[in-house]
């Protein structure tokens, strides 16, 4: 008696266009999945790291509010005394009552954009303790590792390429399903019944298209902060105009920006602190009217002092001013309402994906953009593990989509997607080599399968 070897039911097939997207958005969901769930929790731990931080860190960050103010200079050389080994670079005066004012040194040992943080109470002048304080934003201990682990996993420059990797396959992802979404739709329309499996693609799709636009947020402002894909977005933006302004002396060759995300401060020249509380008023005098501020020292000698409005929230208030250490004049300015647009956007678009452009409902949304992230993951590898063989015992992986696809494909779409794959890859340099690498792995498993059904088909005599 001869019987056949023949392996279980195959997936329903794909005609057309939609296999190719059903083997693309597979694989693409398989292979970066992982890379996604992880940025979306440690996402999600992030935005809720600003009231954290604020509960943490109470004894440093609030003071009692008392009936009068001491000098800044006063604050200043309390915080000096507290910390005589370090340099003084700026201070940032309390913007509220009952909060304490920061005095930043720079000092050996501490890493890229970090700074000691020394805290003093505005009524006594008394320092209330000390830590270290991590880029423009000010992040203290507890936000800097999440912002780490959210960044590169606390690996360093090296871990960056995970979440870069996940910005730049999360918009190829989203939109995969997008289509595949619309044309489930048109299809369900024409079937009587539903099937369990049918279901779990509807959940999975409708949850897809809830978060779609926000995805496409996420994944498009994190690649500004991406190693290789943002600095092709940062020579997009220059050779159009798009930069952010910096703040130039009249009459001078010194930029007095601040240091961007990732660069050291700079160590200063030794400046008097008594002039601290007369370089606040010029400034405010000229327009810089924020709550929070940061009042930075010159660099070197004859170089102005920089006071610059450092609130993201809405409205942002972002205005700098180079003031004359000697007579408190206004040297050069730079206002956020004469950035270009897209420089705007750009500013709000890294502010909302922090979480602090609108305070807490900014946090929210992220809350919920995450969660349903994560949701979605997780339920794309249940479907995969439903697909696995019923009788199948152990560990075994669910069927992908099968081969093939391409040549049902129109040829026009064919060479429209390897057109456009080739650009996004030069642009998105990660996405185009893990392409390319899910390529190379598909071909080898493609060869394995031949000969595995090769084998199948033999006729065993019983």
């Amino acid at each position: 008696m001869a019987t056949r070897i023949e392996s279980t039911t195959s997936p329903p097939r794909a005609t057309g266009w939609r296999g190719l997207f059903l083997r693309f958005h597979f694989y693409a969901g398989v292979l970066v999945g992982p890379f996604i769930l992880i940025a979306a929790l440690s996402g999600v731990l992030y935005a809720a790291t600003p009231q954290m931080e604020s509960w943490i860190y109470s004894d440093q960050l609030r003071a009692p509010v008392g009936l009068s103010q001491a000098s800044l200079a006063d604050q200043v050389k309390a915080a000096q005394a507290a910390h005589p080994g370090g340099d003084l670079v700026a201070v940032r005066p309390a913007p509220e009552p009952g909060d304490t004012t920061r005095v930043l040194f720079a000092e050996e040992g501490l890493g890229e954009s970090e700074r000691r943080a020394v805290f003093v109470d505005p009524a006594t002048a008394q320092v209330r303790g000390d830590l270290v304080a991590y880029g423009s934003s000010g992040a203290l201990p507890f936000r800097t590792t999440l912002d780490q682990l959210h960044r590169n996993l606390l690996l360093g420059e090296p871990g960056r390429l995970y979440s870069e990797l996940a910005a730049s396959w999360l918009w190829a992802v989203a939109l995969g399903g997008l289509v595949l979404w619309v044309s489930r739709r048109r299809a369900r329309r024409a079937e009587k019944t539903e099937s369990a499996r049918g279901k779990s693609v509807r959940r999975h799709g409708s949850l897809g298209l809830w978060v779609l636009l926000g995805a496409l947020f996420l994944s498009a402002t994190g690649l500004t902060w991406s190693a290789y894909a943002g600095e092709n977005v940062s020579a997009l933006r220059e050779s159009l105009g798009w930069e952010t302004p910096a703040l130039k002396v009249t009459g001078g060759d010194e930029h007095a920006g601040h240091a961007g995300h990732g660069e050291a401060p700079a160590a200063p020249a030794p400046a008097k602190p008594e002039s601290v509380d007369a370089m606040l008023a010029s400034a405010r005098a000229a327009g810089i009217d924020a709550a929070s501020v940061e009042i930075g020292l010159p660099t070197k000698p004859g170089a102005p002092w920089q006071v610059a409005e450092v609130e993201r929230g809405w409205p942002t208030q972002v205005d700098a001013v180079a003031v004359d250490g000697t007579t408190g004049q206004i040297l050069g300015e730079v206002r956020f309402a004469d950035y270009p647009p897209m420089a705007k956007l750009a500013r709000w678009g890294i502010d909302a994906h922090m979480g602090v452009l609108f305070g807490w409902p900014n946090q929210l949304v992220l809350l919920a953009l995450g969660a349903g992230l994560i949701t979605l993951v997780v339920l794309g590898y249940r479907m995969w593990w439903r697909r696995r063989p019923t009788r199948a015992t152990g560990l075994t992986f669910g069927r992908p989509i099968p081969r093939g696809q391409w040549r049902k494909a129109p040829p026009w779409l064919v060479a429209g997607l390897l057109v456009l794959a080739a650009v996004l890859g030069w642009f998105v340099p990660l996405l185009g080599i893990s392409l390319l690498a899910f390529l190379v792995i598909d071909l080898l498993l493609g060869l394995r399968s031949r000969g595995r059904s090769t084998a199948d088909s033999t006729d065993v005599t019983v």
